[in-house]
């Protein structure tokens, strides 16, 4: 089999244009953990599935999801607001991952989960994983069993804000078929593991960012308190004024794209615009994480500069330069739910503390299928008064 490893725009626009399906050597270690969801499956099942979920993240359904988001977020400052009596740096990845996993089960399942404070000592997220996990097919079988009562499905109706489930659940294609249970658990596991590890890495990449650039650091904290004025917590009006806070969050997905690397296998021949061209069956890499930092492409590509994703210098720059989500067809469907938990979480953790790193820890990249660090992401926190 052939496999090339691209990191150019022209090429993965090529390859994202194509519409193939994802090459499954990368991937098929996560299907007795995620089960066959959108992140795994392909053709005309891909297909349907992604039609029937895409309601779910339409931006009112998101709008309630902020204050959830919100809410894990502070539980995750309370914490660390304990932890920094002891004078020492706090490696943010685990507590951020548990963060993130608590909001994603308000949002799949309305399951306060506590897994943030419940958890013993020692306990990593993947056991509040795993847990998870096995809270799914009760959640199902329990919520399928209440849409069959008249009074139970109008009482879901009139819910404050359907979770994911209930969407999914709800969701029938234009023959009136719906998802079957096993199915509807491929697709809420997918949901939360695309959805609470690859935003745990974005939201620790993004906070050692703004550890290493204090000047940046303050310009968006300055951004924040203008918008929320004496309020303390996020609202949804809110997300879309933070301007330069986007823009440097933009840029810490440029520097550490969550999800490094996307593969595609091809289904018929592709041909790039430089004439080369590949055979069918060839598996074909898109390596964001090099493309992101391709000197060809991004001018001093080490140095974060939040300026790149001005209005100004985003007209001039190549459509498929800057690809956290991927893109074409197969582009990521929770990028918005994604971005929406950045600025949450950017938001209440600069008003709360100062960040500086721990020059005695720094990160170690490894590019798994999540961008993470071997030795941790290690911040010094200074609770701000």
């Amino acid at each position: 089999m052939a496999f090339l490893i691209v990191n150019h725009p022209d090429y993965a626009k090529t390859v994202f244009g194509h519409g193939d399906p994802k090459g499954l050597a990368t991937y098929k270690f996560l299907i007795p953990w995620i089960g066959k969801g959108l992140l795994i499956l392909h053709g005309p099942k891909w297909f349907q599935h992604r039609r029937l979920l895409t309601p779910g993240f339409h931006y009112d359904v998101l709008k309630p999801y902020v204050s959830l988001m919100a809410e894990s977020t502070k539980v995750m400052l309370d914490k660390w607001e304990r932890l920094i009596t002891l004078d020492k740096s706090v490696e943010l990845f685990e507590h951020v991952s548990l963060m993130t996993l608590d909001s994603i089960m308000k949002c799949a399942f309305s399951c306060h989960s506590n897994c943030q404070t419940d958890s013993p000592q020692g306990r990593r997220f993947q056991e509040a994983c795993r847990l998870a996990h096995q809270h799914t097919d009760k959640v199902i079988k329990e919520r399928k069993t209440s849409l069959q009562d008249q009074q139970e499905l109008e009482k879901i109706q009139k819910k404050k804000y359907l979770d994911f489930l209930d969407i999914l659940l709800c969701a029938k294609d234009e023959n009136g078929a719906g998802l079957s249970d096993e199915d509807l658990r491929a697709e809420v596991d997918t949901f939360m593991f695309e959805g609470h590890d690859t935003t745990a890495s974005g939201v620790s990449w993004l906070l050692y960012c703004m550890a290493l650039h204090p000047e940046h650091q303050q310009r968006c904290r300055e951004e924040i308190k203008e918008i929320l004025g004496d309020r303390e917590t996020i609202q949804w009006d809110d997300l879309g004024k933070m301007t330069y806070s986007t823009m440097c969050i933009k840029e810490s997905l440029r520097l550490y794209p969550p999800v490094p690397t996307v593969s595609r296998l091809l289904s018929k021949p592709i041909t790039f615009p430089d004439g080369r061209t590949l055979p069918e069956g060839s598996l074909v890499a898109v390596n964001i994480y090099s493309l992101h930092r391709n000197p060809a492409v991004w001018q001093d590509p080490e140095v974060f500069d939040p300026m790149r994703f001005s209005p100004e210098n985003l007209s001039k720059r190549h459509s498929h330069a800057f690809l956290p989500f991927a893109a074409g067809a197969r582009n990521c469907i929770g990028k918005q739910f994604a971005m929406n938990e950045l600025k949450v979480a950017l938001a209440l953790t600069l008003l709360r503390f100062e960040l500086s790193p721990d020059p005695a820890k720094p990160p170690k990249e490894i590019p798994q299928v999540v961008l993470k660090s071997s030795s941790g992401i290690h911040l010094l926190l200074r609770k701000l008064p």
